[in-house]
Formats: C-alpha cells, structure tokens, sequence
C-alpha cells in the first residue's frame, strides 16, 4: 500500500485537499506531502483554524481557497472521512485518501490508507515518508508533530505508538519540544470565549445516572464550545451551527464514557445516513455536516447518547 501511495504521488500534478476549517493535524500532514512530492499544491476550501493559519505563516506554505480540479492529475485527500467534508465533489478523480477516522464509504474503490487505531493522520503521512526515503527536515518536523500534539490533546489520548513516532520525527528532525509547544500555545480570542459563554448560555441537557448529555447552538467554534461544556459537568457535548439550509455539528465525549463503548464518530456516521448528511469521526470528538435543522438533529443526537446510557444501565443491572 504504502510503496503504491508513493509511486501514485511522485508523478503528475497533485493538489492536496484539507477538510474545512482545517486543523494542524490536516495541515500539518499536507505539508509534510506538499514538501516530500514534487507539483503539489495545498487547498483548503473551507479555511483553516486559528492555530493552522499560525502554523501556515510559519511554515511558509500559500494555501488556496479555490481550485480547477480539471489542473491536477491527482488529488489527495488527507485527515477527511467524506467528500463532504472538503467541500468539492470528487467523483470521477484520480483520488489517494489518508486518514485515520471511521470509514464512510465515499473512499470505497479509491487508494485509501486508513488506519482508526492511529490518533492523528501525521503519523500515517510519516509513514509515507519513510517508505519514500524522505530526509525529514526541521520544518517538516514540527509541521507532523503538532499535528500529533494537537490531534492526541497535548498527549493525554495518546498511546505507545504514538509517542514512539513522536520521538522518531524528534530525533531525525532535530526539533525541540519547546518549539513544538510555542506553535500550539495560543490564547483563547475574544471571539472564542464570547462563543464558549454564548454556548452554555444557550445549552441544554439531560440526565441519567451520574451520566450529563448536553446540546447547544451557536454560530462558530462548535468544537471549542464542546470542550467548554465538558470542562463544566458534560460527559457528552454536541454543539450545532445553521446557515441558511446547511448545518454544522462538533462532538465531544470524555474518555472514561469511550472506555465504556461510547463512539461518537460512528454515532454521527449513522446520524448522518439516516438524514442524507455526512458524519464521521474519532470516538471521543467527531463532527456531522450537511443540511437540515440542526436543533433536530442536535436532538437525535441526544436520543442516541441517552440511548447508549440506557444500554450500560441495563447491562449493569442484568449483571448484578
């Protein structure tokens, strides 16, 4: 797979496309390929986060909003789980996808390296560039170890595997950790904790047990928002924006409710194919787009969460 990946990506025009409001992870794992291959452009079409923007300026690299497909021979596709998710229809495309979430189906009969046990898509892309003798450089470096960083939560969901690349991209890139922290130690602006207050302002919740599922609306940093609501008392947050006909969801959900079966990103999978929308994602922080009434669909996600809470009382009662 991997010395196919290679040869697919060494020859032709290739533009790599990131999901939108696109993180490090995404960004990072772009230019690591944009820097490895030759003719290789970087385009996120739905933008990039606040800290990938930092990160964009640092590493030096122009992405592009706009695209004409019809100039590239290949397209790739990295940290994106559907098509939706990049914001431009594919079909028909020489397409490489690489990520690590629950598949959907839209990477079915495509060059698809995929790998859910992995926890950022940086790790995959590494191994990428081993298999093509790549020299891993400063920059090149710290573009895949922050998207680690970022992607495992500074490291607290991360396991073996990924502290060992970690320490692998370290050693041959000769980056510091200091210089990966000062990249990803930003500052909450203004605008992100007026949406963190307007979430819990607007949030609803409910309860079974010990275990608190809550849904909010807003208008912007979704996931910040779900952070903020498990921050305080949360075990499952969804927070949802509308504009005009189409919507958008962030999940969240605390490890010891994944360690009980919890998965969110295949929750939003079946959400979203229940509703003609597109979902996918980790088990602890996955997303759902398309359109539709987000309030309604915040609301079957709450049924859904409150569903498997039933399912793990049940079971302990049956057991005890």
């Amino acid at each position: 797979m991997l010395s196919t990946i290679v040869q697919k990506l060494m020859s032709g025009k290739k533009i790599v496309l990131l999901h939108g409001n696109a993180d490090p992870d995404a960004l990072g794992s772009a230019y690591a390929l944009y820097r490895a291959f030759p003719n290789m452009t970087v385009a996120a079409l739905g933008g990039l986060d606040r800290l990938a923007k930092v990160m964009a300026s640092n590493l030096e690299i122009e992405v592009e909003s706009a695209v004409d497909l019809d100039m590239y021979d290949v397209v790739v596709v990295v940290d994106s789980s559907s098509m939706e998710q990049v914001g431009i229809d594919l079909t028909g495309r020489d397409i490489v996808a690489i990520d690590h979430h629950a598949p959907c189906g839209d990477w079915d009969g495509v060059l698809f390296y995929c790998d859910e046990t992995r926890r950022s898509c940086a790790e995959m892309v590494f191994d990428i560039l081993k298999a093509a003798g790549t020299e891993i450089d400063r920059r090149i470096g710290l573009a895949l170890a922050v998207g680690m960083l970022t992607d495992s939560g500074h490291f607290r969901f991360a396991d073996a595997a990924m502290m060992r690349t970690f320490s692998e991209i370290m050693e041959a890139s000769g980056i510091n950790m200091d210089e990966v922290m000062d990249l990803t130690d930003l500052e909450p602006d203004v605008s992100e904790r007026i949406s963190q207050l307007k979430g819990a302002q607007r949030m609803r919740f409910d309860r079974l047990g010990d275990n608190i599922v809550a849904i909010s609306l807003g208008s912007a940093h979704e996931s910040s928002v779900c952070k903020a609501l498990l921050s305080i008392g949360a075990d499952v947050a969804f927070v949802g924006s509308q504009r005009d006909e189409r919507f958008r969801i962030s999940a969240r959900a605390r490890q010891d409710i994944v360690r009980k079966g919890m998965h969110l990103g295949k929750l939003l999978d079946d959400v979203g194919g229940e509703t003609s929308n597109n979902g996918g994602g980790h088990a602890g922080a996955a997303g759902l787009t398309g359109v539709g009434d987000v309030e309604a669909i915040l609301n079957i996600c709450m049924a859904r969460s409150m569903a498997f809470f039933r399912e793990l009382r049940d079971s302990a009662r049956s057991q005890s």
